[in-house]
């Protein structure tokens, strides 16, 4: 059935805007990385030039300040990043499964009825889509580039450790049953049993 190409062909256009955003990730955290580099170099040169001027405290006080500026801002951007790369290859999963899932339908579909007209629809769709998935790999090939260029040489690249997320446990009837109702619950329960 063509409709299995389309699902293809569309599944490798979604994967190509995946890989298109998280190079767009990458070049925000490198151009963040450089920038932090950058203020790093004209504070310590600044703090050179004007530190026979300050006492040995504020000096002191001052290089303590901006090493902690320094480690929030690389921390904000690995945190960041790392998220929306995250949500990027969530969503990614997430459509792949749907266009996947919707195909498969499709197909049982037209096996079912003997009406082929899903079929026919994919074949008209499918040189536009072909089209596009060509568009697609050269965004992605060219954001490729750019975020090589902007990330230069000497960045690091590390990935964020993020705390797990807290799940709650669904309750159990017997915790259910123990719980103590609330007063405007129990009085609204007791006027409708009354």
């Amino acid at each position: 059935m063509s409709t299995k190409k389309l699902a293809t062909v569309t599944c490798h256009v979604i994967s190509s805007y995946g890989n298109t955003a998280s190079n767009v990730i990458h070049a925000y955290r490198s151009g963040g990385e450089r920038v932090v580099k950058l203020l790093d170099r004209r504070w310590n040169g600044a703090l050179r030039q004007s530190r026979s001027q300050l006492a040995a405290g504020v000096a002191k006080n001052a290089t303590t300040f901006q090493q902690a500026m320094h480690k929030y801002s690389l921390k904000g951007l690995t945190l960041s990043s790392g998220g929306a790369q995250g949500l990027v290859n969530q969503v990614v999963k997430l459509a792949d499964a749907g266009v996947t899932t919707l195909s498969a339908g499709a197909n049982r579909l037209e096996d079912k009825t003997g009406v082929h007209v899903l079929s026919t629809l994919a074949q008209a769709v499918l040189p536009g889509a072909r089209l596009l998935d060509t568009l697609a790999g050269r965004i992605e090939q060219t954001s490729a580039n750019l975020a090589t260029r902007i990330a230069g040489d000497n960045v690091v690249i590390s990935v964020a450790k993020r705390a797990a997320s807290a799940t709650r446990k669904p309750r159990t009837a017997a915790r259910t049953a123990t719980r103590k109702p609330r007063p405007a619950a129990a009085a609204a329960a007791a006027a409708t049993a009354a």
